[in-house]
């Protein structure tokens, strides 16, 4: 994927002005959010699960290379094989070599983030294997040739029309004129095709929600079941997760898992979480004949002993995207890249450089709802305004911003120049602002009026206020 956030505020403009991307914002803010609320509430010991789990990520960031070696050496036990791959070019010619040497032509894939990070399906695409993705949200995103908007809900950005509209196009042995309007048909529909991909697929590819050291076992969690069909049919089943995955023992997974589903979708449990170790034993009834894990760095280690190592704690629940204004505001496409939102503003200038995704940290109102709601207490706003920081220190941020600041920092060093000027300017704007009390248009903040009005200075300033008590006292 040929990442496009540095134009993040052409992209947000565009999504601005897209209607049916609006109307899928506006369901979305009003779903996720108060679902992730009602499950917590029922779980009054919700805050002291954060403090185990934090603690769980914690201790294994401290420890990465043990429990690493640990699950290799338990995945090798169980007959699998782990891969380890510093980049996304050494992760796409290991999958391609495993479905090369299986003689693959066909690929069914679960839902993977990861996957989309390296651009595996134009690889495989371009190296002779057809990767077809299970995940309903997933699978309606390919047939329109488009990335994933959203790390949970792949096709939030949707309304059901455009489902309805791709399907048609793409399902071309179906009636032209059958009825598609609504989700359940759709559903059905989806399942129905891709039952006979099931069924001749060579090789099932998965990500992961969590790796376990004890036992070298993967775990996934989905809603649909395609996930299980997907790493039990297939000859052989390849796992594709970041180094950080890992956890110390199924027992940890079981805590951290308590809180995915509860932050992500609001759920107590998601409907299938499913535990692979090894590959088909002699008395196994059903299973892949092999089983391969692919470790990716990617940029991971170079996180730890950092400011930006806690990102690390992330099980990409999507609750920081789910409450965040800018991304309910613009969908997850105008970030440019695989991850948006929230934690895409600190991870992706991470993982592509500031150069690229140096607008993301500042799409940010700073309202701290991502950290709030963060069931790891990610400090999100506190890696954003480093992101800031360290572009401005590269001169990377524009100069009208550079200039600005400097402005303000001179004046803001200087406090009787600072109160005069801020005391001029708020008397001269509340003037002119007029009995209206706001501005609709207004200098050198065209990108706070274009939108919406800018409330005009009311009364005298807290300095001024504060003065003021000062003497009567």
């Amino acid at each position: 994927m040929q990442p496009t956030s540095h134009d993040f505020k052409a992209n947000a403009h565009r999504a601005l002005g897209d209607p049916n991307l609006q109307r899928a914002m506006d369901m979305m803010r009003t779903g996720f959010p108060v679902n992730r609320a009602a499950a917590i509430a029922r779980l009054p010991e919700f805050d002291a699960l954060r403090d185990e789990g934090i603690a769980i990520k914690n201790h294994v960031i401290a420890n990465l290379d043990f429990y690493l070696e640990t699950f290799e050496k338990n995945v090798v036990a169980q007959g699998g094989k782990v891969h380890w791959c510093r980049d996304a070019a050494q992760a796409r010619e290991t999958i391609l070599g495993i479905c090369r040497d299986a003689g693959a032509k066909t690929v069914t894939k679960g839902k993977s983030m990861v996957s989309e990070e390296i651009a595996l399906n134009d690889y495989l695409e371009a190296n002779g294997v057809t990767p077809v993705e299970t995940d309903l949200g997933e699978y309606i995103v390919q047939i329109r040739h488009e990335t994933p908007s959203h790390i949970i809900a792949p096709a939030v950005h949707l309304v059901k029309e455009q489902v309805a509209e791709s399907f048609r196009a793409t399902h071309t042995h179906l009636p032209p004129d059958r009825p598609l309007d609504e989700a359940r048909v759709m559903c059905d529909e989806a399942r129905t095709v891709l039952r006979a991909k099931f069924l001749s697929a060579d090789i099932g590819i998965t990500g992961a929600n969590f790796l376990i050291a004890e036992t070298g076992s993967s775990i996934i969690v989905t809603n649909e079941g395609n996930g299980d069909l997907t790493q039990t049919l297939p000859k052989a089943h390849i796992v594709l997760a970041s180094l950080e995955k890992v956890v110390p023992t199924l027992e940890d997974a079981s805590t951290l898992l308590r809180l995915l589903a509860r932050s992500a979708t609001g759920q107590e449990f998601s409907t299938y979480t499913t535990v692979s170790t090894g590959p088909r034993r002699a008395d196994d009834t059903d299973g892949p004949a092999a089983y391969h894990v692919v470790l990716l760095d990617n940029g991971r280690t170079a996180l730890l002993g950092g400011e930006f190592q806690d990102m690390l704690r992330c099980i990409r629940c999507a609750a920081c995207l789910n409450h965040c204004p800018v991304y309910g505001a613009v969908g997850g496409h105008a970030y440019g890249w695989v991850y948006s939102g929230p934690m895409g503003a600190v991870l992706t200038p991470s993982l592509i450089g500031i150069e690229e995704a140096g607008n993301l940290p500042n799409a940010s109102t700073f309202c701290g709802r991502c950290e709030s709601v963060c069931p790891m207490r990610i400090p999100l706003p506190r890696m954003m305004r480093s992101w800031r920081e360290r572009e401005f220190a590269r001169r990377l941020s524009p100069q009208a911003q550079r200039w600005g600041l400097a402005v303000w920092a001179y004046v803001a060093r200087r406090p009787r120049l600072y109160r005069w000027v801020s005391a001029m300017t708020s008397h001269i704007l509340s003037l002119v602002g007029g009995t209206r009390g706001r501005f609709r248009t207004l200098p050198l903040v065209a990108g706070w009026t274009d939108t919406r009005d800018m409330p005009a200075p009311e009364g005298r300033s807290f300095m001024s206020q504060w003065a003021a008590r000062e003497k009567r006292s």
